[in-house]
């Protein structure tokens, strides 16, 4: 599967859209705000906003309100330091990257009324703020040596520049299962080492000395890979296409030859690679969990398929349609992803009335050596 071609959010602003349905992203992205703004007042001690323009990219940026909300919130953190320490605030330079398949004509059509609401609320203290797009895969250079202050990225980095090889055996799973024989989770683990290990590699070069990064993404709290944090909400996907089968609507063959290029590491294994790539330093983490239905804010087993379960499984199974239709149709006839979707969330919402699954969220900072 050539992944830089095919993955991306659902387009556009319907009801599938990325943009109507990334409730979870924006929770998850707030609630990483704490990191953002103590990696930023770190920056400050470097003296990093002395200069011209300060140089930000958030890498995976996608195509919704939420990345404009990245972009507000680094930039109300850097003004607000600015006056703490009596700088002029720098100008800001944000290239916003994705791969090809991005809406960014969505995102570039949210920037009139962005500067807009800027120049209102920052007054005399605003700043003048540059916004182009970058498009290309995070896993090769995307800019020049040494260039960039700060390297933001939410729900990306999860994702594997490609499927891993030798997944014939997995059978008629489309990521790690309890079902997976062995090699299936070496398989994963070693992408994502590799995958990790190349990103960090690549950003050390184009990072200036001092910077930062902040990266955001969905990792798993224990070290079995096959845990109901890091599978069940695949091997729900997966049962909902095998109904499919049958219905006479999909082939086994086109199930046993698909499989996400998705990974959900532990903690040892994301302070492994950077421990070992050695061009970073450590310096904070956090941990938070979201449930899958970010509108559901009781954590409690519901036992309640008739009400609040249902719910929960249309908004969530909204929300993975919109990461998840472009490589469905990429590799099935799109004619069955309604059918499909519709199927997921009654698995979906029959699991979430007997167990509260909940994404198991990593934010991290990293500066630059």
């Amino acid at each position: 599967m050539e992944v830089a071609s095919i993955l991306h959010m659902n387009t556009g602003d319907g009801k599938s859209s990325y943009a109507s349905n990334s409730l979870l992203q924006e929770t998850v992205i707030r609630k990483a705000l704490p990191i953002l703004e103590h990696i930023i007042k770190g920056i400050s001690n470097h003296d990093l906003f002395l200069g011209q323009c300060f140089k930000i990219a958030d890498l995976g940026c996608s195509s919704s309100k939420n990345t404009l909300l990245v972009i507000s919130n680094i930039m109300d953190i850097v003004i607000e330091v600015c006056k703490e320490n009596r700088y002029k605030p720098p100008q800001f330079e944000v290239c916003l990257n994705d791969l090809f398949g991005n809406d960014f004509n969505t995102l570039f059509k949210l920037l009139p009324d962005f500067y807009a609401k800027l120049k209102k609320d920052k007054g005399k203290h605003f700043s003048p703020c540059f916004v182009s797009a970058v498009p290309g895969s995070f896993y090769c250079r995307l800019f020049p040596d040494q260039s960039l202050h700060l390297v933001h990225s939410s729900y990306s980095v999860h994702w594997l520049s490609q499927v891993p090889d030798g997944l014939e055996s997995n059978a008629l799973n489309i990521y790690m299962a309890k079902t997976s024989p062995p090699n299936v989770f070496e398989a994963y683990g070693e992408q994502f080492k590799t995958d990790f290990t190349k990103f960090l590699q690549i950003r050390a070069e184009e990072i200036v000395c001092g910077g930062r990064m902040v990266l955001t993404f969905v990792g798993r709290s224990v070290v079995d890979p096959s845990s109901d944090e890091s599978c069940r909400l695949w091997e729900l996907l997966a049962q909902s296409l095998l109904d499919m089968v049958k219905e006479g609507l999909v082939r086994e063959l086109d199930i046993k030859s698909f499989n996400v290029p998705i990974y959900y590491p532990c903690e040892d294994e994301v302070r492994n690679v950077i421990q070992n790539e050695g061009s970073f330093s450590l310096e904070r983490s956090t941990t938070f969990h979201v449930n899958w239905d970010p509108q559901d804010m009781d954590y409690k087993n519901l036992n309640d398929f008739d009400g609040p379960s249902q719910i929960h499984g249309e908004n969530t199974a909204k929300a993975v349609r919109a990461f998840t239709e472009p490589l469905l149709t990429s590799h099935f006839d799109k004619s069955i992803i309604d059918e499909l979707f519709k199927k997921y969330k009654k698995h979906v919402a029959k699991h979430l009335c007997n167990t509260k699954t909940r994404f198991f969220n990593f934010v991290i900072s990293l500066a630059k050596k």
